[in-house]
C-alpha cells in the first residue's frame, strides 16, 4: 500500500508539473502576440485601445520613411470620429463609436502633435514651387549686361508707355559704376528721354516711366533704342551697351502690358562704309536642309534725295551657279538711314548644294512709279563666289549647324 501511495504521488506530481508548464507556455505566447508588430493590409478599424496604439505606431513609421522626400498629409486626432471615404483601393479610415480625442494641454513637440493622426497620403513640395526666373540667373559668356523694360500702347490717346525697370550685371570700364539710360524712338535720333543716374551700382533698379507720342499708323514702323551709359568721376559719359527693339515684333494693346528683357549689345564704333553696312545672321539646319537668314539692321545708308518718301527694304535672294532660285523681301521702312528689320527668311537648300549656292542681300529704296533704287548689295557664299568676311561668315555657318551666326558686312554698289 505504501508503494502504491508513493507511485501515485509521483505520477500526480509529474502531471501537475506538465500542466503548469503548458499553462506558462500559453501565457508566454499570448504575451508575445500582444506586443508583436503586424503590417496592416486590410482596412483599419479603430474599436479599442489596442487599435489606437497600433495606428499610432504605423503613422510614426510612415512619417519617418516619408519625411526625407515628401510632406505627410494627415487627419488630426480630433477628427478621428468622422467617416472618411476611400482614399485608395486598400486604405479607408473610419471611427464608428470612439469619442473625440481631446488634445493634451501644455507645450508639445511637433512629433507628438502628430501622435494618433492618420497618414492619408503625401504632398510633393516640388509640384508647388514657382518656376524659376532664369532671366535673372542665366547669363551667357561674354554678356555685358541685361535690361528689363515694359511697353504698353494707349489707342485713344496714341501714347506709347515705356517703363524702364532695371539693368543687371553691367561691365563698366572702372571699378565703380554710376549708370543711366537714354531712350530713343527711332527713326528720330535727335530727341530722347533720359533716366535718373544710379550711383555706384552694377545692378541699377530704375522703375521709371516714359511717354512717347506716336500715331497708331506709324507705331509698327518705330523702334525703341536704349543706350546705357556710365558717368565717371570727371562727369564723362561712357557707353556700356545698347538694346534695339522694333515695335513690330510685339502686339501692343492697353490690356497687354509686356515685360521684356534683352541682353546689351556693343555699339559698332567703326565708321560706316561708303554705301553703308548691313547686319544679318545665317544658320543652316543640316537635318531639315533649311538655310535661314535673319535681316537685323542697316546703318549709314545713302538715301536718294529725289525720293524722300520712298521706303527702304532688303531683298534676299538664293542663287545656285549664279542662277536665281528664290527671293524674299522685308517690309519697307520710311525715311531712315539706319533701319531696323529683325525679319527671318528660310530657304530650302540641300547640304550638297552649299558649295555652289550663295546669298545676295540687296538694300533698295522704293520710288513711286519707277524702278526701285539700289543703295547697296552684299553676297555671301563659298570660295567660288566670295572672299574675306563674306567667305568667313559662310564657312562659320556651315561649321556651326543650327546656330545663328551674326555679322556686319559693308555694302557695295556693284550690280
Amino acid at each position: 500500500e505504501q508503494a502504491v501511495a508513493v507511485a501515485g504521488g509521483i505520477i500526480g506530481g509529474i502531471l501537475l508539473f506538465v500542466l503548469l508548464g503548458i499553462t506558462v507556455y500559453l501565457l508566454w505566447k499570448k504575451f508575445c502576440r500582444l506586443f508583436s508588430y503586424e503590417k496592416l493590409i486590410n482596412p483599419v478599424k479603430t474599436t479599442n485601445e489596442n487599435a489606437i496604439f497600433q495606428d499610432q505606431a504605423n503613422s510614426e513609421i510612415l512619417l519617418k520613411s516619408a519625411r526625407s522626400r515628401s510632406v505627410p498629409f494627415i487627419i488630426p486626432p480630433t477628427l478621428h470620429g468622422r467617416d472618411w471615404s476611400h482614399l485608395t483601393n486598400e486604405e479607408q479610415v473610419q471611427a464608428d463609436s470612439d469619442p473625440y480625442m481631446t488634445p493634451q494641454s501644455g507645450p508639445r513637440s511637433s512629433f507628438h502633435s502628430l501622435a494618433g493622426a492618420y497618414v492619408v497620403g503625401t504632398i510633393n513640395p516640388d509640384l508647388y514651387k514657382f518656376p524659376e526666373d532664369k532671366s535673372e540667373t542665366d547669363f551667357p559668356d561674354g554678356n555685358i549686361g541685361r535690361l528689363w523694360f515694359s511697353i504698353e500702347y494707349e489707342q485713344e490717346s496714341e501714347r506709347l508707355l515705356v517703363s524702364l525697370i532695371k539693368v543687371r550685371k553691367l561691365q563698366p570700364p572702372a571699378d565703380s559704376c554710376s549708370p543711366f539710360v537714354k531712350i530713343y524712338l527711332l527713326p528720330d535720333e535727335r530727341s530722347y528721354l533720359q533716366s535718373k543716374t544710379k550711383c555706384k551700382t552694377l545692378n541699377p533698379q530704375f522703375d521709371e516711366n516714359f511717354v512717347f507720342q506716336v500715331s497708331s499708323k506709324m507705331l509698327l514702323q518705330r523702334t525703341l533704342k536704349f543706350l546705357v551709359y556710365h558717368v565717371d568721376k570727371q562727369k564723362k559719359h561712357h557707353l556700356l551697351g545698347q538694346v534695339i527693339f522694333p515695335l513690330k515684333s510685339e502686339v501692343l494693346t492697353e490690356d497687354n502690358k509686356l515685360v521684356i528683357w534683352r541682353d546689351l549689345e556693343k555699339e559698332n564704333l567703326e565708321p560706316p562704309s561708303e554705301y553703308g553696312d548691313i547686319q544679318f545672321s545665317l544658320s543652316y539646319n543640316d537635318y531639315l536642309g533649311r538655310l535661314t537668314v535673319v535681316v537685323l539692321r542697316a546703318r549709314g545708308l545713302k538715301l536718294q534725295e529725289e525720293s524722300p518718301a520712298g521706303g527702304v527694304y532688303v531683298k534676299v535672294s538664293l542663287m545656285n551657279y549664279n542662277k536665281f532660285i528664290k527671293s524674299k523681301k522685308t517690309a519697307a521702312l520710311l525715311g531712315t538711314p539706319n533701319p531696323v528689320y529683325n525679319e527671318t527668311f528660310s530657304f530650302k537648300a540641300d547640304q550638297t548644294e552649299l558649295d555652289t549656292a550663295s546669298l545676295s542681300l540687296s538694300v533698295l529704296q522704293s520710288n513711286k512709279g519707277e524702278k526701285a533704287l539700289l543703295l547697296g548689295r552684299v553676297v555671301v557664299g563659298p570660295f567660288m563666289y566670295t572672299r574675306g568676311k563674306e567667305l568667313e561668315h559662310w564657312n562659320e555657318m556651315i561649321s556651326k549647324p543650327k546656330e545663328l551666326v551674326k555679322r556686319w558686312h559693308a555694302l557695295c554698289h556693284s550690280t
